[in-house]
Protein backbone atom coordinates (compact mmCIF):
# COMPACT_ATOMS: atom_id res chain seq x y z
CA UNK A 1 0.00 0.00 0.00
CA UNK A 2 1.31 3.43 -0.96
CA UNK A 3 0.20 6.64 0.70
CA UNK A 4 0.23 9.84 -1.35
CA UNK A 5 -0.22 13.35 0.06
CA UNK A 6 -0.67 16.56 -1.90
CA UNK A 7 -0.69 20.02 -0.33
CA UNK A 8 -0.75 23.55 -1.69
CA UNK A 9 1.35 25.17 1.06
CA UNK A 10 0.97 28.75 -0.24
CA UNK A 11 4.63 29.48 0.48
CA UNK A 12 6.82 26.72 1.89
CA UNK A 13 8.95 29.05 4.01
CA UNK A 14 5.79 30.42 5.65
CA UNK A 15 4.37 26.97 6.44
CA UNK A 16 7.72 25.87 7.88
CA UNK A 17 7.04 28.38 10.65
CA UNK A 18 3.69 26.70 11.29
CA UNK A 19 4.80 23.17 12.08
CA UNK A 20 5.38 21.76 8.60
CA UNK A 21 8.08 19.30 9.73
CA UNK A 22 5.76 17.82 12.37
CA UNK A 23 2.87 17.58 9.90
CA UNK A 24 5.15 15.93 7.35
CA UNK A 25 6.27 13.33 9.92
CA UNK A 26 2.74 12.73 11.17
CA UNK A 27 1.30 12.13 7.70
CA UNK A 28 4.11 9.63 7.02
CA UNK A 29 3.54 9.46 3.26
CA UNK A 30 5.40 7.49 0.61
CA UNK A 31 5.06 10.48 -1.73
CA UNK A 32 4.48 14.03 -0.50
CA UNK A 33 3.69 16.54 -3.26
CA UNK A 34 3.71 20.31 -2.80
CA UNK A 35 2.32 23.18 -4.83
CA UNK A 36 2.89 26.92 -4.57
CA UNK A 37 6.26 26.52 -2.87
CA UNK A 38 7.08 30.13 -3.92
CA UNK A 39 10.81 29.41 -3.90
CA UNK A 40 13.90 29.76 -6.04
CA UNK A 41 16.72 27.19 -6.00
CA UNK A 42 18.83 27.49 -2.87
CA UNK A 43 16.28 29.44 -0.81
CA UNK A 44 15.47 26.56 1.53
CA UNK A 45 17.28 23.47 2.77
CA UNK A 46 14.52 21.15 3.84
CA UNK A 47 15.33 17.47 3.71
CA UNK A 48 13.77 14.58 5.61
CA UNK A 49 15.48 11.33 6.57
CA UNK A 50 14.62 8.57 4.12
CA UNK A 51 13.27 10.92 1.42
CA UNK A 52 14.65 12.36 -1.78
CA UNK A 53 13.20 15.61 -3.06
CA UNK A 54 12.67 17.05 -6.55
CA UNK A 55 11.85 20.71 -7.26
CA UNK A 56 10.49 22.76 -10.13
CA UNK A 57 10.81 26.53 -9.81
CA UNK A 58 9.09 29.37 -11.65
CA UNK A 59 11.27 31.86 -13.52
CA UNK A 60 9.41 34.60 -11.63
CA UNK A 61 10.54 34.96 -8.00
CA UNK A 62 8.17 34.10 -5.16
CA UNK A 63 5.62 32.55 -7.51
CA UNK A 64 4.10 29.13 -8.15
CA UNK A 65 6.54 26.18 -7.90
CA UNK A 66 6.13 22.47 -7.15
CA UNK A 67 8.05 19.75 -5.30
CA UNK A 68 7.87 16.02 -4.58
CA UNK A 69 9.38 14.18 -1.62
CA UNK A 70 9.61 10.43 -2.17
CA UNK A 71 10.74 7.40 -0.20
CA UNK A 72 11.02 5.40 -3.42
CA UNK A 73 13.69 5.70 -6.08
CA UNK A 74 12.13 6.89 -9.35
CA UNK A 75 13.01 5.54 -12.77
CA UNK A 76 13.16 9.15 -14.03
CA UNK A 77 11.93 12.66 -13.20
CA UNK A 78 10.94 15.34 -15.71
CA UNK A 79 9.90 18.96 -15.30
CA UNK A 80 7.15 20.67 -17.28
CA UNK A 81 5.15 19.11 -20.12
CA UNK A 82 7.53 19.80 -22.99
CA UNK A 83 5.73 22.89 -24.29
CA UNK A 84 7.70 26.11 -23.82
CA UNK A 85 4.59 28.27 -23.42
CA UNK A 86 3.68 26.34 -20.26
CA UNK A 87 7.07 25.48 -18.80
CA UNK A 88 8.33 28.70 -17.18
CA UNK A 89 6.15 28.75 -14.07
CA UNK A 90 7.36 25.60 -12.27
CA UNK A 91 3.94 23.98 -12.48
CA UNK A 92 4.56 20.28 -13.24
CA UNK A 93 6.83 17.50 -12.01
CA UNK A 94 6.44 13.99 -13.45
CA UNK A 95 7.97 11.09 -11.55
CA UNK A 96 8.14 7.83 -13.43
CA UNK A 97 8.02 4.77 -11.19
CA UNK A 98 8.19 1.12 -12.21
CA UNK A 99 4.41 0.67 -12.39
CA UNK A 100 3.00 4.20 -12.67
CA UNK A 101 3.59 7.89 -13.27
CA UNK A 102 3.05 10.45 -10.51
CA UNK A 103 2.31 13.97 -11.78
CA UNK A 104 2.36 16.87 -9.32
CA UNK A 105 0.67 19.96 -10.78
CA UNK A 106 -0.28 23.52 -9.88
CA UNK A 107 -2.85 24.50 -12.51
CA UNK A 108 -2.88 28.16 -13.61
CA UNK A 109 -5.59 30.28 -11.99
CA UNK A 110 -7.98 32.03 -14.40
CA UNK A 111 -7.46 35.19 -12.26
CA UNK A 112 -9.69 38.14 -11.42
CA UNK A 113 -11.75 39.30 -14.35
CA UNK A 114 -10.95 35.92 -15.97
CA UNK A 115 -8.01 37.61 -17.65
CA UNK A 116 -6.13 34.34 -17.90
CA UNK A 117 -9.09 32.13 -18.83
CA UNK A 118 -8.11 31.82 -22.51
CA UNK A 119 -4.61 30.74 -21.50
CA UNK A 120 -6.11 28.33 -18.96
CA UNK A 121 -8.16 26.67 -21.72
CA UNK A 122 -5.02 26.16 -23.81
CA UNK A 123 -3.22 24.78 -20.76
CA UNK A 124 -6.08 22.34 -20.06
CA UNK A 125 -6.05 20.96 -23.59
CA UNK A 126 -2.27 20.55 -23.64
CA UNK A 127 -2.04 19.12 -20.13
CA UNK A 128 -4.81 16.59 -20.83
CA UNK A 129 -3.02 15.48 -24.01
CA UNK A 130 0.17 15.09 -21.97
CA UNK A 131 -1.59 12.94 -19.34
CA UNK A 132 -3.25 10.80 -22.01
CA UNK A 133 0.12 10.15 -23.63
CA UNK A 134 1.51 8.97 -20.28
CA UNK A 135 -1.55 6.78 -19.64
CA UNK A 136 -0.88 4.85 -22.84
CA UNK A 137 2.30 3.55 -21.20
CA UNK A 138 1.31 2.88 -17.57
CA UNK A 139 -1.04 4.03 -14.82
CA UNK A 140 -1.09 7.76 -14.00
CA UNK A 141 -1.74 9.48 -10.66
CA UNK A 142 -2.19 13.25 -10.96
CA UNK A 143 -2.33 15.38 -7.84
CA UNK A 144 -2.37 19.02 -6.92
CA UNK A 145 -4.27 22.27 -6.90
CA UNK A 146 -6.36 22.00 -10.06
CA UNK A 147 -7.99 25.39 -9.44
CA UNK A 148 -11.50 24.18 -10.26
CA UNK A 149 -14.51 23.10 -8.22
CA UNK A 150 -16.04 20.57 -10.59
CA UNK A 151 -19.67 20.51 -9.49
CA UNK A 152 -21.95 22.50 -7.23
CA UNK A 153 -21.38 19.95 -4.45
CA UNK A 154 -17.69 20.97 -4.49
CA UNK A 155 -18.14 24.48 -3.07
CA UNK A 156 -20.25 26.09 -0.39
CA UNK A 157 -21.84 28.87 -2.47
CA UNK A 158 -22.15 27.69 -6.08
CA UNK A 159 -24.83 30.14 -7.16
CA UNK A 160 -23.01 33.31 -6.12
CA UNK A 161 -19.68 31.99 -7.49
CA UNK A 162 -20.85 30.92 -10.94
CA UNK A 163 -18.44 32.32 -13.56
CA UNK A 164 -15.91 33.32 -10.90
CA UNK A 165 -12.34 31.99 -11.36
CA UNK A 166 -12.35 28.28 -10.52
CA UNK A 167 -16.08 27.87 -11.12
CA UNK A 168 -16.57 29.01 -14.70
CA UNK A 169 -18.52 26.78 -17.04
CA UNK A 170 -15.39 26.52 -19.19
CA UNK A 171 -13.10 25.28 -16.37
CA UNK A 172 -15.71 22.84 -15.13
CA UNK A 173 -16.19 21.48 -18.65
CA UNK A 174 -12.46 20.94 -18.99
CA UNK A 175 -12.44 18.84 -15.81
CA UNK A 176 -15.31 16.82 -17.27
CA UNK A 177 -13.22 16.39 -20.43
CA UNK A 178 -10.37 14.97 -18.33
CA UNK A 179 -12.68 12.44 -16.67
CA UNK A 180 -14.15 11.47 -20.04
CA UNK A 181 -10.62 10.93 -21.36
CA UNK A 182 -10.25 8.04 -18.89
CA UNK A 183 -9.50 9.52 -15.47
CA UNK A 184 -11.17 9.26 -12.04
CA UNK A 185 -11.75 11.92 -9.39
CA UNK A 186 -10.64 9.64 -6.55
CA UNK A 187 -12.40 11.50 -3.71
CA UNK A 188 -15.73 11.32 -5.55
CA UNK A 189 -15.02 7.67 -6.40
CA UNK A 190 -15.22 6.90 -2.68
CA UNK A 191 -17.59 9.68 -1.57
CA UNK A 192 -19.90 10.54 -4.48
CA UNK A 193 -22.44 12.44 -2.37
CA UNK A 194 -20.28 13.87 0.43
CA UNK A 195 -21.07 17.54 1.05
CA UNK A 196 -19.32 20.24 3.08
CA UNK A 197 -15.81 18.81 2.68
CA UNK A 198 -13.46 21.34 1.13
CA UNK A 199 -9.72 21.79 0.61
CA UNK A 200 -9.44 25.59 0.27
CA UNK A 201 -10.92 28.51 2.19
CA UNK A 202 -10.43 32.22 1.63
CA UNK A 203 -8.38 34.00 4.30
CA UNK A 204 -11.20 36.57 4.42
CA UNK A 205 -14.60 36.52 6.15
CA UNK A 206 -13.58 33.80 8.67
CA UNK A 207 -14.24 31.40 5.81
CA UNK A 208 -12.46 28.44 7.35
CA UNK A 209 -14.15 28.80 10.74
CA UNK A 210 -17.50 28.91 8.94
CA UNK A 211 -16.43 26.18 6.47
CA UNK A 212 -17.21 28.36 3.46
CA UNK A 213 -14.84 26.52 1.16
CA UNK A 214 -14.06 24.97 -2.20
CA UNK A 215 -12.73 21.50 -3.12
CA UNK A 216 -10.06 22.39 -5.67
CA UNK A 217 -7.24 20.01 -4.63
CA UNK A 218 -7.44 16.55 -6.12
CA UNK A 219 -5.99 13.14 -6.74
CA UNK A 220 -7.02 12.02 -10.20
CA UNK A 221 -6.10 8.51 -11.36
CA UNK A 222 -6.23 6.84 -14.75
CA UNK A 223 -9.00 4.26 -15.19
CA UNK A 224 -6.51 1.40 -15.33
CA UNK A 225 -5.74 2.00 -11.62
CA UNK A 226 -9.40 1.92 -10.55
CA UNK A 227 -9.27 -1.53 -8.95
CA UNK A 228 -6.22 -0.55 -6.90
CA UNK A 229 -7.68 2.57 -5.28
CA UNK A 230 -7.90 1.91 -1.54
CA UNK A 231 -8.95 5.20 0.05
CA UNK A 232 -9.11 8.98 -0.18
CA UNK A 233 -9.07 11.70 2.48
CA UNK A 234 -9.16 15.47 2.79
CA UNK A 235 -7.27 16.52 5.92
CA UNK A 236 -9.43 19.45 7.03
CA UNK A 237 -7.91 19.18 10.51
CA UNK A 238 -4.49 20.35 9.27
CA UNK A 239 -3.75 24.08 9.22
CA UNK A 240 -0.79 26.15 8.04
CA UNK A 241 -2.04 27.20 4.58
CA UNK A 242 -5.32 28.38 3.05
CA UNK A 243 -5.43 24.85 1.58
CA UNK A 244 -5.34 21.59 3.51
CA UNK A 245 -3.59 18.37 2.44
CA UNK A 246 -5.42 15.72 0.43
CA UNK A 247 -4.60 12.00 0.42
CA UNK A 248 -4.83 8.95 -1.80
CA UNK A 249 -4.10 5.40 -0.67
CA UNK A 250 -3.47 2.94 -3.43
CA UNK A 251 -2.53 -0.72 -3.61
CA UNK A 252 0.42 -0.82 -6.00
Amino acid sequence: MYKFISWNVNGLRAVCGKGFADIFAELDADFFCLQETKLQAGQIDLEFLGYKSYWNYADKKGYSGTAIYTRHEPVSVTYGIGIDEHDHEGRVITMEMEDFYLVCVYVPNAQDGLKRLDYRMKWEDDFRAYLCSLAQRKGVIVCGDLNVAHNEIDLKNPKSNRMNPGFTDQERSQFTNLLEAGFIDTFRHFYPDQTDIYSWWSYRFQARQKNIGWRIDYFVASENLKDRLAGAKIHTEIFGSDHCPVELDIDL
